[in-house]
């Protein structure tokens, strides 16, 4: 394949919030290395104040900064094995044991399958301490096998106070199989690289394995320790004594948040005197470790509707699943707009002269420059204006979809406009096709964005239509971005560069440019699939205010990320921002046997909001795609 070739500036372009997310405000000039962050490329700067060029490999990565020194690495492994944890939280079992209606033979078949689970974890500490060379180290996981005793005991009393009695000879289910010879094999040493116990001869030795030991346990005690709080933070003295409070209370409590933490501690002390390699064998544990505990939650048996994940009632004969989503910080690391000003500003001439007669007359890379952060500034200033001249109007107590409706109009006609002075200046004129098509194929995608379209175009039970709707100036920029990640199947809903000869001639085909545009968009296609007679359920993801219409027409809204201006003028039209694990366990708290997707109706008010992609997949895909 051909090596595309950047010409790198060493001064930084200009940011450019333009027709985009100005939810925040970029600086004045945009990192050259933030830009490069956000692209699967290799950029190099010279040091003389020019410009040098560099061949770009389509298979470089840009590599990531090493972690904190005092961060420890539970944590880190923690934060890397977000998704995991992430669908644990919503899984069937845990979301109806968090609204109280988890039927009863079902914890204590869980109940059952733990007891299994906790011997072999009080087998694998004692094996630990066993190896463990420092007396503090041998202390600590001597009183953290204690607890684990101690939690067995709390099982018993689990059975006295529901009043069930646990099979005498219950047998484990393959999932906690897994999971209890995973942690035996690791405690006797059936890790790749090490001795068994017996033949081990030396003290790092055993504190090698050890260490590997407790690399497959804390995943499990963090797990269990933030389930805790979760749900404790979720508890309503209203509704009542919680069926399942115990529970709750036990894994919230400050003496089992402690003994995760003292864990953690452990695995910190005895990995110190490892090397990358053994370190590295710590984390591929870790990881299996978390992944065996997701299995066993979505191995309970559940003999009861839930509201998770929302794909499981779909039938794809009967029902149709529309998912929409924005493109630009919702997708995306980096806003559309600062990439093509980056591809602009590099290919441009670095003077208005000498420039080829057959070719369109372009600014030069230093006109281009100043051009960009002059209409960056003056977008910003007049956009942050038009959102304080909305929030002028009095604020509603209830949702006023209208009142809404009619103050983005307003927007609308700003947003226009804006885009009007950009293609008046020139600055998008002579940008190669082929430039933007590998930027697009190099941008990275928001973290479990792409996994997550994969998973619902796979799924042939889903048999789900994927529409991006975006103020985007270049379709083919989009395109170009899900393409290269195997998402040929996305339909793309955006602005249109005209070329010719694979040049932009600075002109753009204009489809959505403004909030009103979006939602028009949304009910066409919407509208365009109500031929079939399917019941269709409509699910939106954005983050900024040109979503706010799509957000709240569909039928289920997800905002992710934390714009202000969208929850400003949103929450001033009546609007509420529910975060969507609470939201999803008041919604189980009220489901029924009866009640099925159709449970959830557009132009409700309310909109979920969440921090990550692994949520939306969670909830609406599950665990098990």
């Amino acid at each position: 394949m051909q090596k595309l070739l950047y010409l790198v500036p060493t001064v930084s372009p200009p940011s450019l919030s333009l027709l985009a997310k100005p939810s925040f405000s970029y600086p004045h000039l945009f990192p050259s290395s933030a830009l490069a962050s956000c692209l699967r490329s290799y950029k190099s700067a010279s040091t003389t104040g020019g410009f040098i060029r560099v061949p770009m490999a389509s298979s470089a990565t840009p590599k990531l900064p090493a972690p904190p020194i005092e961060e420890g690495i539970g944590r880190r492994f923690w934060i890397k094995f977000r998704k995991e944890w992430t669908h644990a939280l919503y899984t069937p079992f845990v979301v109806s044991l968090a609204a109280g209606n988890l039927n009863l033979d079902t914890f204590r078949n869980y109940i059952a399958q733990d007891v299994h689970f906790l011997r072999a974890f009080a087998k694998a500490y004692e094996m630990a301490e066993d190896c463990a060379d420092d007396d503090d180290a041998k202390v600590g996981i001597y009183e953290l096998r204690k607890n684990v005793l101690q939690e067995l005991k709390m099982h018993d009393s689990f059975v006295q106070e529901w009043g069930f009695d646990l099979p005498k000879e219950s047998t484990p289910n393959a999932a906690t199989v897994k999971y209890t010879d995973f942690l035996l094999a690791t405690a006797s040493g059936k890790v790749e690289g090490v001795k068994a116990p017996g033949k081990l001869a030396t003290p790092f030795e055993k504190t090698k394995l050890a260490a590997y030991t407790l690399g497959a346990m804390t995943p499990c005690m963090r797990l269990y320790a933030f389930l805790g709080k979760e749900l404790q933070a979720l508890l309503d003295p209203s509704d009542g004594v919680h069926p399942y409070q115990k529970w709750i209370d036990n894994y919230s409590s400050d003496v089992f948040q402690a003994a995760a933490l003292q864990t953690e501690d452990l695995l910190d002390k005895l990995s110190v005197s490892l090397t990358g390699e053994e370190l590295d064998v710590i984390e591929k544990l870790y990881h299996q470790a978390m992944k065996l505990e997701l299995q066993f939650f979505l191995a309970q048996p559940l003999a009861q509707k839930c509201v998770v994940p929302l794909s499981k009632e779909h039938n794809p004969a009967e029902h149709c699943l529309m998912l929409f989503s924005d493109f630009d910080l919702t997708c995306t690391v980096l806003d559309s707009s600062a990439i093509l000003a980056e591809i602009a500003i590099i290919t441009a001439p670095k003077s208005d002269k000498n420039q080829p007669g057959n070719q369109l007359v372009r600014m030069s890379s230093v006109g281009l420059r100043s051009t960009w952060e002059e209409l960056s500034k003056q977008y910003t200033e007049e956009y942050e204006q038009c959102i304080e001249s909305v929030l002028q109007s009095d604020k509603g107590e209830i949702f006023n979809y209208e009142g809404l409706r009619g103050a983005l109009e307003h927007l609308s006609d700003f947003e226009k406009k804006a885009n009007l002075r950009v293609i008046d200046s020139g600055v998008l004129k002579g940008l190669n096709s082929e430039d933007i098509k590998r930027a697009g194929e190099r941008l990275i995608l928001q973290d479990g964005c792409t996994n997550f379209f994969l998973n619902a175009v796979k799924n042939e039970n889903l048999n789900t239509n994927i529409h991006v709707l975006s103020y985007c100036w270049c379709g083919d920029l989009i395109r170009s971005a899900f393409a290269s990640g195997g998402l040929d199947p996305v339909n793309i809903h955006a602005n249109e560069f005209i070329y010719e000869d694979s040049l932009s001639t600075g002109e753009i085909v204009k489809k959505v440019e403004s909030p009103i545009d979006k939602v028009q968009a949304f009910t066409n296609i919407k509208q365009s699939c109500c031929n079939d007679q399917k019941k269709i359920l409509t699910v939106y993801i954005g983050d900024s205010v040109g979503d706010l219409l799509c957000l709240l027409e569909a039928d289920v809204g997800i905002v992710i990320g934390s714009s202000t201006s969208l929850r400003r003028v949103g929450s001033h039209f009546g609007v509420s921002f529910v975060p969507l694990f609470p939201g999803l366990i008041e919604k189980q708290k009220q489901f029924t046997e009866e009640e099925s997707s159709s449970g959830w109706k557009g132009l409700s008010g309310i909109l979920y909001t969440v921090s990550s992609w692994a949520e939306i997949h969670a909830f609406i895909l599950g665990s098990h795609s």
